[in-house]
C-alpha cells in the first residue's frame, strides 16, 4: 500500500521542540509541485536506522560529504513519491541487506531539517529528512555500495556516545527506547 508524505506526517507527533519546529517547516513544503526536487533549497529526503534487534546494534554508514557516520538514506528518484519505498530502496542499495523490514511499524520515528554544505555540483541547501527504523535478521551480510561508503555495526549505546549530530543522537535515543521495549 502506497504511503504519501502527508499521511506519514499526519500521524507523526513531535517529541521535542526542535522536532516541532522542523515539522512546521516541512508541512508547507508538501504543497510544492515536487517536494523531492533537488532544485528547491529545502526538499524531502528519507533515511533509516537499520537495527540488529538480537544484538541491539545499529548500522551506520560513512558519509564522505558530511564527514561522519550517519544512518542510511537519501533522495527520492524521479517519479518516486512514497517515502517508505524510497527508504527501503536506499537502505538496500547502501547496505546490500536483502531482508529489510520496517520495525516496529512503518511509522516515522523522527523528522529533522538538516543543513547540507555546498559541493562542486550543488549549492548549500537543507534536507527535510523523514526517518524510519528498519530491521534485518542477517546483519553479517551487510556490504557497502562502494569502498568509500564504509559500514559498521555498533551497539546502540556506543552509537549514541559517538554520534556527533544532536539530531542523530535523538533518533538513536528513540531507537534505544524501541529496543528496550522490545526486550521487555
Amino acid at each position: 500500500m502506497a504511503t504519501t508524505p502527508e499521511q506519514l506526517l499526519d500521524g507523526h507527533r513531535p517529541r521535542t521542540d526542535a522536532e516541532a519546529a522542523d515539522l512546521a517547516r516541512i508541512v508547507p513544503l508538501l504543497a510544492a509541485d515536487d517536494p523531492w526536487s533537488r532544485g528547491i533549497p529545502l526538499h524531502l529526503t528519507v533515511s533509516a536506522l537499520v537495527v540488529d534487534r538480537a544484538r541491539r546494534r545499529v548500522l551506520l554508514r560513512w558519509h564522505e560529504r558530511m564527514q561522519g557516520w550517519l544512518q542510511v538514506g537519501g533522495h527520492g528518484d524521479p517519479g518516486e513519491s512514497d517515502p517508505s519505498e524510497v527508504a527501503l530502496r536506499e537502505a538496500r542499495e547502501e547496505t546490500g541487506l536483502p531482508d529489510l523490514v520496517f520495525w516496529p511499524s512503518g511509522s516515522l520515528v523522527h523528522v529533522a531539517v538538516l543543513p547540507v554544505p555546498a559541493s562542486a555540483d550543488e549549492p548549500a541547501h537543507e534536507h527535510a529528512d523523514l526517518r524510519f527504523v528498519l530491521a534485518t535478521g542477517v546483519p553479517d551480510t551487510a556490504r557497502p555500495e562502494n569502498p568509500a561508503a564504509r559500514l559498521r555495526w555498533l551497539p546502540v549505546e556506543e552509537a549514541l556516545e559517538q554520534a556527533g549530530e544532536p539530531n542523530l543522537r535523538e533518533t538513536l535515543a528513540r531507537v534505544r527506547d524501541l529496543l528496550d521495549a522490545d526486550a521487555g
